[in-house]
């Protein structure tokens, strides 16, 4: 079977780092996540993620994340079955996570978000009044002259020349 997670979005909140009983280091942490279509009425749809780092990615997590910041999470869907203050029985449905990392340079949140939007917004898109423009490609020189590399012609009907 295959229980396969990748997320990036926004943490709603600073991480909560509690310990086991065995004393084993937990982070809660919620992610928002863009939907990217708008509903019927024009509102952006956004879905509030709610992850478990454990060990030393709790610790990693509770550190160097904070409320607002990209975060990019790989991990594995998990349910859990609880229950609350009235006796009611819940469940939960929770990123388990195996790796946390940034998503978003310290550069680029200290500018005003990842990628050119604004670190204070969930939008995965640029409002009418922002202006963005995507960072130009990186331009690769080729050494011209003696090289490796040969033009295949159209006419070599499929054929590779190794």
């Amino acid at each position: 079977m295959l229980n396969k997670a990748i997320l990036m979005g926004r943490l709603t909140r600073d991480p909560e780092l509690r310990h086991t009983q065995s004393n084993m280091a937990v982070a809660s942490f919620s992610l928002a996540i863009d939907r990217g279509r708008k509903d019927a009425n024009g509102n952006r749809q956004t879905d509030f993620i709610d992850c478990i780092a454990w060990g030393r990615q709790a610790e990693f997590v509770k550190q160097w994340f904070t409320k607002g910041m990209m975060a990019i999470v790989v991990g594995r869907i998990q349910s859990r079955n609880w229950e609350d203050k009235n006796g009611s029985k819940r469940v939960s449905i929770e990123i388990n996570c195996d790796e946390v990392s940034f998503g978003e340079t310290k550069k680029a949140r200290e500018e005003g978000g990842y990628g050119g939007y604004p670190s204070d917004s969930y939008d995965a898109a640029p409002r009418a009044s922002q202006s963005y423009s995507a960072p130009a490609a990186p331009a690769f020189d080729m050494p011209t002259g003696s090289s490796d590399f040969a033009e295949l012609s159209d006419d070599d009907e499929g054929d590779v020349p190794f």
